[in-house]
């Protein structure tokens, strides 16, 4: 048996046991040098006599200067971010990227409380993480930008001296974006909505504070946001219906769709609107339930507009009108460029395009 103090065996143990030296048994370990076949065999042999899994990876943590982790700064708790397919298909595409340079994903909630509006209904606030953005033992940070929080997370992570990838995001000195195009790629929706002769249109927006404030949108709302992803495309829905009201939903989930789309939809005919425009396609798949519970017919009385490009279970017979965005590539992206700040090499900002799929949830205005 080893004849150390410590109940985790060592390298040193198993080089001893297999009768090598401890930079032979390194290099078994590691691949990276010449060991005969059965010296290696001998080593492994030894490992696990004793039980040895490998180096201490803390220790060479501490040889390479980095703790091979990657912070995921969301806002929402872990169980509601899932909830996303949007987030899951981003952070696959981040994973697999940093996967190469061997790290490993640490999903952090973003810095600071919400603040809160008088007359607006929040959601109840959070408690606080364990371990945040001040504090975590990472190497860099992705911050996803449909975070309200996005501001805040940069300034802790600045004062720390970390890389930070933004995945969509506002503007921020040395910070790389990996841009969509959100407003442009809105304008493109709401003109197909224009084309088909609509007039009375209505927006659901996703979160655009931290507090997650549910309801018509005022103008102070509007005015404290940092999310990028919902002003971007506010601003491009309003650029084609300037006046269309706004209402702010508190999650991109299907039942928040469904209770916003209530409250627009709940009243007269020759007043509710003949189109929706909702920033995500959970959003506007609640729409079309809040449509089927009133008797509102999708597509003939209310055409719905949604934006991602994913696959909602449950919505047939109906095919969604939307904004397809490239999630993955954009989670790859980040991912890429997080490994050339590591690598002390030059990134760019990298910018992606979303395209109109035009299903059976629009029509012509009737």
């Amino acid at each position: 048996m080893p004849d150390h103090d410590s109940s985790r065996p060592t390298l040193a143990d198993v080089a001893a046991r297999a009768g090598v030296s401890a930079s032979t048994a390194s290099l078994a370990f590691s691949g990276s040098g010449p060991v005969a076949d059965a010296t290696k065999e001998r080593v492994l042999a030894a490992a696990r006599e004793l039980h040895y899994a490998g180096p201490d990876p803390r220790a060479r943590s501490l040889r390479r200067g980095r703790s091979g982790i990657i912070g995921v700064v969301i806002e929402e708790r872990v169980r509601e971010a899932f909830r996303d397919p949007i987030q899951i298909a981003t952070m696959d595409g981040l994973s697999q990227e940093i996967g190469r340079i061997d790290a490993a994903l640490l999903i952090l909630a973003a810095a600071a409380p919400a603040p809160q509006l008088a007359g607006v209904k929040a959601m109840p606030p959070q408690p606080a993480p364990p371990v945040t953005v001040e504090d975590a033992p990472i190497d860099a940070a992705v911050l996803m930008g449909c975070s309200p929080r996005l501001a805040d997370s940069i300034s802790a992570l600045r004062d720390r001296g970390i890389p930070v990838v933004a995945i969509e995001g506002l503007p921020a000195e040395g910070i790389l974006i990996i841009e969509q195009d959100n407003h442009d790629a809105t304008v493109r929706g709401a003109r197909h909505l224009q084309e088909l002769g609509h007039e009375r249109v209505a927006i659901i927006t996703l979160p655009l504070d931290a507090a997650h404030h549910r309801g018509l949108i005022p103008d102070d709302l509007i005015a404290i946001s940092s999310s990028a992803t919902a002003l971007q495309r506010l601003e491009g829905a309003r650029a084609v219906f300037p006046d269309a009201p706004a209402y702010a939903a508190a999650g991109s989930y299907v039942d928040e769709g469904l209770r916003v789309a209530r409250e627009i939809l709940s009243v007269a005919a020759d007043e509710r609107p003949t189109a929706i425009i909702a920033q995500s396609d959970l959003l506007a798949a609640g729409v079309i339930r809040a449509a089927e519970e009133l008797g509102i017919r999708v597509p003939d009385e209310l055409s719905v507009i949604g934006f991602d490009g994913v696959r909602v279970d449950g919505l047939g017979p109906y095919v969604l009108t939307t904004l397809e965005q490239p999630a993955y590539e954009k989670g790859r992206a980040a991912g890429r460029a997080i490994v050339r700040m590591l690598e002390g090499r030059e990134t760019e900002t990298v910018s992606f395009t979303s395209v109109l799929r035009v299903g059976n949830t629009t029509a012509a205005r009737a």
